[in-house]
């Protein structure tokens, strides 16, 4: 049996007070909503916190609001509030088509919004228990000096595997951070970098509390996701579509593959090739075509990297064909 190694638990009631829990306990701490990802982690000693902070508490992320401007979904909002919540399924539906392929209902049940979107990155050589990842003599991401997935690589290729990630980008969707120093907006789009180990831009004190959605606009976003079993299953390749038209021309496109690389990928080619015409057969076959050339999955996770390739092509397809 796995177990959890020891740390010192806090429950803060506000945003202020888990922000300052965090700055004086430093880097050797961490934040904690659902424990979906985090707890499986410590188990596996993939990490070890001296100090979990519980956001369980705050009543402030567990809030939801609509109004005219949008939507504002707190960071710790459970999944299957999301996936359930009547403005957002109105408005939103390809997000939620991304979060009801988040993992099963009893974890959805758990999982938050704000954990998916900052999920710890993936690998076969990584997300094994400590003996098995000893017996290799660890990795690059941890305790070890060799990316197994590529030896001579000078960086970690764990993969960005968050189901809601893609879709948000597609959606242009913000972010809040707060920090002693103050609040901050970013793009969702702006949250990650291409490497394994640091995979955020978000600072380590930094405490994400927002996810906020524009009014659609005129936007309508789908998402499309491959893995090997219908449920449980992380995205090996998965993509977040959304395009505004004006009549029957499409005047913008935002297309964002993630499950290939450390950080999701946006592929403007394609977005190039959709814009200023109707959203037909061919210009969703030339998009298709334009999104395989970003896309460069490594042998580091579920099917063949090449088959993964291949199917690039037909999952933004499928994706784009949504909203056709």
């Amino acid at each position: 049996m796995m177990r959890l190694p020891k740390f010192r638990y806090y429950a803060p009631r506000t945003v202020r007070e888990a922000v300052a829990i965090r700055a004086d306990a430093g880097p050797e701490s961490a934040y904690v909503a659902g424990g979906t990802d985090l707890y499986p982690n410590m188990k596996r000693r993939q990490q070890t916190p001296n100090v979990v902070i519980g956001l369980s508490r705050i009543p402030a992320l567990s809030k939801m609001r609509s109004g005219s401007e949008g939507v504002s979904i707190g960071s710790a909002v459970l999944l299957s509030a999301v996936e359930t919540h009547r403005r957002v399924r109105r408005d939103y539906p390809g997000l939620v088509a991304a979060v009801e392929a988040i993992s099963t209902p009893p974890l959805r049940n758990m999982g938050t919004l704000g954990g998916n979107l900052l999920l710890d990155t993936r690998c076969n050589y990584y997300d094994q228990n400590y003996e098995w990842r000893k017996a290799i003599h660890f990795c690059l991401k941890k305790d070890g000096d060799v990316c197994w997935v590529a030896p001579g690589s000078p960086k970690c290729l764990a993969v960005q595997s968050a189901d809601s990630v893609p879709i948000l980008i597609a959606l242009n969707a913000r972010a809040i951070l707060v920090s002693p120093t103050g609040p901050r907006e970013v793009a969702v789009e702006d949250l990650y970098r291409d490497d394994g180990i640091a995979y955020l831009t978000k600072r380590p004190e930094e405490l994400l509390t927002e996810i906020r959605l524009g009014k659609p606009d005129g936007w309508r976003g789908s998402y499309r996701k491959l893995r090997r079993r219908g449920a449980f299953d992380f995205p090996v390749l998965c993509v977040g579509a959304a395009v505004r038209r004006e009549g029957d021309r499409v005047a913008e496109a935002r297309l964002v593959l993630s499950g290939v690389a450390s950080a999701p990928i946006r592929l403007k080619r394609a977005e190039e090739i959709l814009v200023g015409g109707p959203l037909d057969p061919r210009a969703i076959e030339d998009a298709a075509e334009a999104a395989a050339g970003p896309s460069r999955p490594m042998d580091n996770t579920d099917f063949s990297f090449l088959w993964r390739k291949a199917m690039t092509r037909k999952f933004v397809a499928a994706a784009l064909n949504d909203l056709s």
